[in-house]
């Protein structure tokens, strides 16, 4: 039987859920194509955070991307009647003076006085190594996303809003009013596809580069760790003594499979911040979808309209997908301009 929709969405990582949410609260019917083929948002480790800490700077439009996705996922958590929002500090440990004067000068700046706490602080257990101590950067936590993306996945298939297939771009349908694909019609079609986008031959020349991330967890039972730490590594505690520790960084590799190299370096990186004994649980893979100047990719394909993209949203997801899905929405159906630092026309001869 043949199906009528506002949109078709293709993929439903955390831009695929971010759009279809701004859909729900506009009244537009949608439909999701989703084939569980990327990982990237399952095996991330999830966390919102304003402030770059190698460098303590603040992180692009953060305020304004924090202010409209706390909101987002509490929304969400209530929708589902579930818990993903696990509020937690972070604890950037130092390694020397100058990392401390460096932090001072930093949170007295107006972009990040807000997140940065300018005092020292201990932190609270004895197997975190901190010579110099630490600075707290507030308004952080992290999102579970793969509770957050099977507890959805569910909602979409009691709604009849999901189909769990592999999506054919050769079977669309370009029409004048709109685009047919398979048995349904729709009047867009949203590619939220993360890393599958370089198979997607409407916007595989997107500069969409996909850097591969690698993360472990432990049990630690010593190490009573209620905060977030972040040294060379982050370490973040998921609760009965288990962590996620993480993450690495490979450009050349774009599989998802864990490999023995990163999960060397993370034990060793691992050394430097904690002294207790663990025991490794799990170690996962994923390969992020990024892009070179490290903004998202938003737009619609410069030959027919009807098409539009949504990746791109690299490490930062779970802060950016909720501002990014909306400017989309308004891009598409109220003709607001995008900002051309998140525009695909910024590579206007290559999609």
């Amino acid at each position: 039987m043949e199906t009528s929709v506002d949109y078709i969405i293709v993929g439903l990582g955390l831009a695929g859920i971010a759009f279809a949410e701004e859909l729900k609260k506009q009244d537009k019917s949608f439909l999701v194509y989703e084939d569980r083929s990327q990982t990237s948002s399952l095996v991330a480790g999830g966390m919102y955070n304003p402030v770059i800490l190698k460098r303590f700077t603040p992180v692009w439009n953060a305020k304004e991307q924090l202010d409209l996705a706390l909101p987002f996922y509490a929304s969400l958590e209530e929708k589902l009647d579930t818990s993903f929002d696990q509020q937690l500090d972070i604890y950037r440990t130092f390694k020397s003076i100058e990392e401390q004067n460096n932090w001072f000068i930093a949170s007295d700046k107006p972009l990040l006085q807000e997140f940065m706490h300018p005092e020292l602080v201990k932190v609270e257990t004895n197997h975190v190594v901190a010579p110099f101590q630490a600075g707290r950067v507030n308004q952080t936590g992290r999102i579970k996303v793969k509770e957050l993306v099977s507890t959805y996945r569910d909602y979409l298939k009691t709604n009849g809003q999901l189909e769990e297939e592999t999506f054919r771009h050769e079977r669309i349908i370009t029409w004048d009013t709109h685009i047919e694909y398979k048995n349904h019609t729709a009047k867009t079609i949203v590619f939220c596809e993360g890393n599958g986008l370089k198979k997607n031959p409407f916007f595989n020349k997107l500069p969409l580069n996909g850097t591969k991330g690698e993360l472990l967890t432990i049990h630690a039972p010593d190490l009573k760790l209620d905060d977030i730490i972040k040294s060379s590594i982050f370490v973040l505690p998921l609760g009965d003594d288990l962590y996620k520790v993480g993450a690495t960084f490979n450009w050349s590799d774009k599989t998802n499979t864990p490999t023995e190299e990163a999960r060397q370096e993370l034990e060793e990186k691992l050394k430097t911040v904690v002294t207790c004994d663990y025991k490794i649980v799990d170690h996962e893979a994923g390969v992020r979808p990024t892009t070179g100047d490290r903004r998202p990719l938003i737009g619609v394909h410069k030959d027919n309209r009807r098409l539009a993209v949504l990746n791109g949203l690299g490490t930062r997801g779970v802060m950016i997908a909720p501002l990014m899905a909306k400017k989309l929405y308004q891009f598409l159906e109220n003709n607001q301009a995008l900002d051309h630092e998140i525009n695909i026309e910024r590579f206007k001869q290559k999609n």
